[in-house]
C-alpha cells in the first residue's frame, strides 16, 4: 500500500531526476511470457516517447535517493545544495514500480540514484532492485539502469544480466572542464564501466550464437548524456567524443542537455537567461547526420566553424558552405550523394533509388515521397529546368548562397536564434 509520505518521497526524488534526459528508447523486445508480468515492444521509444501507431509510451523515471557524496556544480543534487531530501527503500521502490504498472501509468522503469557512502553500496542496492523485480515480481517490461561510475565489475556484470539498457553520463567531453566542476570525477571512471558493459555485451552475443536460451546481457546496448552551454567547450569538441563513442558497437544514443542554471551561485558555471534550446537542437541534428546521413565531424564542424549555426539546420548550413558539390541529378546520383541534399530524407532518398529504377523521377513524384521542395529545389535538378515552366527553379549557383540564406531562413527561426544568441555566458576567468 503506497502512503502519502511514500508519495512524497516519491515527488522528490521524480523531480531531482527530470534533468537527465537519457532515456528515451529501449531497442529491445521482450514478449509477453506466461507467468511474467509485462512486455516490451520492440523498437519503440519509452520515456514519453511514441510508437510506430502512434502509442504514447511512458516509465517510471525516479531516483533511489538524491543524497549525493558528491559536490559537482552543474547538479541539483549536489551535497552542498540546500534542497528537499528523500530515501526510498528497496522494497518501496519495487512496490512503486509495480503499483504503477498495474494500474497502467507506466510501461517500464529509468532508474538512477545519487551516491551515497561509495559507489560499490550505491550501486548494490540499484541492482537488488531490478534483480528482485525479474525474479519475485516477475516483471517483464523495459528497465533502463543508471550505472554509478566506480561500482565494481561483479556488480556491473549481475545488473546487465537484468537491465535491458544501462548508462553512464559522460556530462562533460573534455576531462579538464570535467575536473573544473566536478573534482571528484574524472573521465576513467566513465569510460571504465563503458568498456566492461560492452566487453559483456559482446560475449553474451558469442555465448547465445552456441546456446539459444543463454541469458541476454544488455540487449538495449548502452546510451550516455553531455551537458551543453556549462562549459566551453564547442560544439565541435562535443561532436567530436560523440563521433568516438559511436565507433563503440554497443553505444546506442549520446544525448545532449542545455545546461540549465539551478546553481547560480556557482562562479564556476556561465550565467544563462535560458537553456540553450537551439544549441541543444542542433547537435541532435548533427548526430544525426553522423549517425544515418555518411557525414563525418569535420565536415559539419571545422577549424573556421567550430560551432554549429543557430539560424539553420546543419546540412543544410554545409550545403551552402559547398555550393560546388550541386546541383545533385536525382535521377542518375549516387545514394550517398542525394543523402546530402537539404529536404531529402533517408527514407525518401531510398524511395527516389528505388523509383528511378522503372521510371524517371519528377519534382511531382519528389513531393509524393515526402522530400522538402521548399528546400531541396535549389539543390537538385531533375531535368525539368526547360521552357515550359513559366518561373525555373534556380539554384544554388545562381543564386549564390549569401542570396539564397535569407529564403531558407523563416523569422521564427530567426527569432528563435537572434534570442539565444543574446545569451549571457559569463565563464569567469579568475577561477
Amino acid at each position: 500500500m503506497l502512503t502519502e509520505k511514500t508519495m512524497e518521497r516519491l515527488r522528490i526524488l521524480a523531480e531531482s531526476a527530470k534533468y537527465d534526459v537519457s532515456c528515451s528508447s529501449s531497442g529491445t523486445v521482450r514478449s509477453g511470457k506466461k507467468g511474467m508480468v509485462g512486455n516490451t515492444v520492440g523498437g519503440v521509444g519509452i520515456c514519453h516517447s511514441f510508437a510506430d501507431d502512434g502509442r504514447c509510451i511512458s516509465l517510471l523515471k525516479v531516483m533511489l535517493t538524491n543524497y549525493c557524496m558528491y559536490d559537482c556544480a552543474y547538479c541539483i543534487n549536489r551535497r552542498s545544495n540546500d534542497i528537499p531530501r528523500a530515501t526510498l527503500s528497496v522494497s518501496e521502490l519495487e512496490e512503486i514500480t509495480m503499483e504503477f504498472y498495474r494500474r497502467n501509468y507506466i510501461e517500464g522503469l529509468f532508474l538512477s540514484s545519487g551516491v551515497v557512502r561509495n559507489p560499490d553500496y550505491t550501486m548494490e542496492r540499484l541492482v537488488a532492485i531490478v534483480r528482485d523485480l525479474r525474479t519475485v515480481h516477475r516483471f517483464n517490461g523495459y528497465i533502463h539502469l543508471k550505472t554509478i561510475p566506480g561500482a565494481s565489475q561483479e556488480l556491473l556484470t549481475e545488473a546487465g544480466r537484468w537491465a535491458d539498457r544501462m548508462s553512464v553520463n559522460i556530462e562533460i567531453p573534455r576531462e579538464e572542464s570535467l575536473k573544473l566542476l566536478a573534482p571528484e570525477k574524472d573521465h576513467k571512471s566513465v569510460f571504465q564501466p563503458m568498456a566492461l558493459i560492452q566487453q559483456g555485451v559482446l560475449e553474451n552475443k558469442e555465448d547465445r550464437k552456441k546456446f539459444r536460451h543463454a541469458p541476454r546481457f544488455v540487449p538495449a546496448g548502452q546510451s550516455t548524456q553531455m551537458i551543453v552551454g556549462a562549459t566551453k567547450e564547442t560544439d565541435r569538441d562535443i561532436l567530436q567524443m560523440s563521433s568516438s563513442l559511436y565507433q563503440q558497437p554497443t553505444m546506442r544514443r549520446v544525448y545532449y542537455s542545455g545546461y540549465v542554471s539551478v546553481n547560480t551561485y556557482d562562479p564556476r558555471l556561465p550565467v544563462l537567461k535560458q537553456p540553450p534550446l537551439v544549441r541543444e537542437n542542433r547537435l541532435y541534428q548533427a548526430d544525426w547526420l553522423l549517425r544515418f546521413y555518411h557525414f563525418n565531424v569535420d565536415e559539419i564542424v571545422d577549424d573556421a566553424h567550430a560551432t554549429l549555426d543557430l539560424d539553420v539546420d546543419p546540412k543544410l548550413a554545409w550545403a551552402l558552405r559547398h555550393p560546388e558539390f550541386f546541383p545533385v541529378d536525382i535521377n542518375t546520383a549516387a545514394y550517398a550523394h542525394i543523402l546530402r541534399v537539404p529536404g531529402i530524407g533517408t527514407k525518401s532518398a531510398m524511395l527516389i533509388v528505388n523509383s528511378r529504377k522503372f521510371n524517371r523521377v519528377t519534382s511531382y513524384h519528389l513531393k509524393k515521397m515526402g522530400v522538402v521542395m521548399k528546400k531541396a529545389k535549389y539543390f537538385i535538378t531533375c531535368g525539368e529546368l526547360t521552357s515550359n515552366f513559366s518561373q525555373p527553379i534556380v539554384g544554388i549557383n545562381e543564386l549564390h548562397p549569401e542570396r539564397l540564406r535569407p529564403l531558407l531562413v523563416s523569422k521564427a527561426q530567426q527569432k528563435r536564434a537572434a534570442a539565444e544568441q543574446q545569451l549571457l555566458l559569463d565563464f569567469k576567468d579568475d577561477v
